[in-house]
Parts: C-alpha cells; structure tokens; sequence
C-alpha cells in the first residue's frame, strides 16, 4: 500500500486509525522516503508522536532526532506534563547537581534565577533537604511551570550564557554619549548625581573608591506642577555651586517609559533635571574634545548589583549599609567611608524610616559600578 499526497496531508495533521497506522508502517516503501536502497538504512526504533491537531492521539515514528526533540520541547510547555518525563536520566541529575549544589551566586549565573529566585532556591533546600525531582523545584517561590523550562534550558546549556554575559560587562554600553575608555580609566575622580522628586544626592569618588563626599539637598520648586524653569535653575544652581571639582560628572539616566502615562509627570521632571544639569556642568569646549559630563543607565547599576526584580529595581540600602559596614570592620573594604560620613549617614537607611535615603544610596552605588565596570 502506498500513499498518495492526500492521504500524507491527512496523516500529518488529522487523528489516524490504528488500522491506518499499521498499514503505513508495513507497507510504506523506504526507498521512496529516504531516496536510497533499502540496504543502507538503519534501523530505527518506533516512537509515539502526538498528533499536531488532537494532541490526545499517538502515531508511531520512527526515531529521527530531530522530531523526537522538538516533540520534547513541545510537551515540556504543557503545565499539565510532568517536568521530569520531558529530560533524560542525565540531564536530571545535570540540573539537580545545579540546583542542590549551588551557591547563592553561582545560581545567579543561570538564566531567570537573579534576586529573590536563587535566594529562595537555598532558603527552601536549606529548610526541605535537597531536590529529589524536577517536579519539586515548582515548590519554590517565584518558580512555575514555564519559568523552571527556562531555568533547566539554561543549566543544560551553559555555554549560550556565557556568550550572552560577554556583551554585558561593557561600559561603553552604559554610557552615554560615547567617550574613550582610556580617558574613563585615566579620571582620578568622579561625580555621580542622582535627582529624585525632591532632592538631588551626589557622591564624590576617587579611583581607589574611597568617598570624599557625600551629601544631599532638597530642591523646593521640584514637582510643584508649573515646571518653571527659574525656579528649577535656582535650586539646581544652588546645588552645583556646593559640587567640587572633577574629572567627570555621571548624572544617573532614569529608566521610566514614556509609554507609562500615570509617571509622566515624573519623568517629565527628571528630564527637565536631567537636562539642566548637563547643561550647567558642561564647561565651553572645543568641537571635538571629550565630553565631561556623561550619563549612565539606572538599570545598569540596578543590574550590576543584582537589584532588579522582573523590569522593576529594588531599593540599594541593604548594599550601602553593608558597604559602611565593611569598611569600618574590613581591613580591605569594597569602598572606604571616612568616619565622619559613617557618623552622619548610618542613621540614614534605616528600613521603618520614611526617607530612606534612596538618593544617597543610588548615587553611591552608581560611583561605585562606574569604578568596577571600569576594572573589568
């Protein structure tokens, strides 16, 4: 019995008879479908292919790779399949050895898993012993069905992250407008301004990242409705006139949509900010020297500290207490705080406090991205 194009059109995508199936596969010739003598073929094993319209109907196929695997794929996206039957004995124990063994930060390496995912990964082996299942990885916080395919995807192939990361550590990607890295490595010091709704915070910064200033001012006319632009330049003048000198001035570039239309008028603001700054800060050159005043992305600190959870940023005062910390009882701190500033701001984050101090953080840590995007 051989088949004619009608009945392979029917074979392909309607639900088969067993009597149907049983014929195909006794009579179908293999020379016609494989275009050499039937000698040289291999044997193949017969396996189940669900039907591409019904789903609920097997059709036996012989094993080709490649359709055995993009089957694979597609029933590991059915929530009602059992992770465990779409991997191989071996690539679960890969991905169980991954997550039973990890650090907390060598788990941030796999894709998905940044922020309160691989903290919950620990926490909840920690607490319920280590994964005996695929299926049982779903018990932790933050991870369904379709993000744990994401996750054992990532761990199984490595080496597509590793690729992915290289693009990431650039800092010309963070900054704008684009400027010789020698002449970034070459400041001796930085300014990084930061300006929130009514405030505006800066960090002054040294290469061997200890702070020599670290302050903020509150700006009256800030978001007052009207915008007016005597009034912004009178508090941001007053505010740069207190700045002290620098190679280079980084304003923080706000990461909010223009498509978010109830933060408009905030974005508005940061801009008009954003705008006066540059335009204050930037002495009177000649066309075709480097800029000094430059901006970088808030989701790129965001990301270089790992505080962004799904498209939003956590807040940075955990990491700036940690930091004042270690620099009073480390002898080798990430960033070195004289006393008095450790004195004036260890007060300043305290999480029941209303104004944590979220400026201040900000600017300090985006100093300190700078510096360490640099070294890398």
């Amino acid at each position: 019995m051989l088949l004619d194009s009608q009945d392979v059109f029917w074979f392909g995508f309607c639900k088969v008879d067993d009597w149907i199936m049983s014929a195909l596969l006794s009579s179908l010739n293999p020379s016609h479908l494989f275009c050499r003598p039937p000698s040289s073929l291999p044997e193949y094993e017969l396996r189940f292919l669900h039907c591409t319209c019904c789903r609920r109907s097997k059709i036996m196929i012989s094993g080709l790779d490649i359709l055995n695997a993009s089957v694979s794929s597609e029933l590991c996206q059915e929530k009602d399949k059992p992770l465990d039957s779409c991997y191989t004995a071996e690539q679960r124990a890969v991905i169980l050895q991954c997550l039973n063994t990890s650090t907390e930060s060598e788990l941030e390496q796999v894709k998905l898993l940044r922020g309160r995912k691989a903290v919950n990964i620990v926490k909840y082996r920690t607490a319920h012993g280590p994964f005996n299942s695929l299926e049982s990885v779903m018990n932790v916080p933050l991870l369904k069905h379709k993000s744990a395919v994401i996750v054992f995807a990532s761990i199984l192939k490595p080496t597509d992250k590793k690729e992915r990361k290289k693009g990431k550590v650039h800092l010309a990607k963070f900054i704008r407008p684009e400027i010789d890295r020698a002449l970034l490595e070459d400041a001796s010091s930085i300014m990084s301004i930061v300006c929130g709704t009514n405030k505006i915070a800066w960090t002054h910064m040294d290469r061997a990242r200890t702070v020599l200033d670290w302050q903020q001012a509150e700006c009256k006319s800030f978001m007052k409705g009207m915008y007016m632009a005597s009034d912004y330049l009178e508090d941001i003048s007053t505010v740069i006139s207190s700045f002290p000198p620098a190679d280079f001035f980084l304003v923080e570039k706000p990461s909010i949509s223009p498509q978010n239309t109830s933060l408009y008028p905030v974005l508005v603001h940061l801009r008009t900010v954003e705008a006066m700054l540059f335009a204050l800060l930037t002495p009177a050159r000649e066309p075709g020297s480097p800029p000094k005043v430059l901006n970088m992305m808030r989701t790129a600190v965001g990301r270089h500290f790992n505080l962004i959870v799904g498209d939003c940023r956590t807040s940075g005062a955990e990491r700036v207490r940690k930091m004042m910390t270690e620099s009073v009882m480390k002898q080798d701190p990430r960033v070195l705080f004289p006393h008095d500033l450790v004195l004036k701001h260890r007060n300043s984050f305290q999480m029941s406090s209303r104004n944590r101090g979220e400026e201040l953080c900000d600017a300090l840590l985006q100093a300190v991205a700078f510096f360490e995007l640099l070294r890398e």
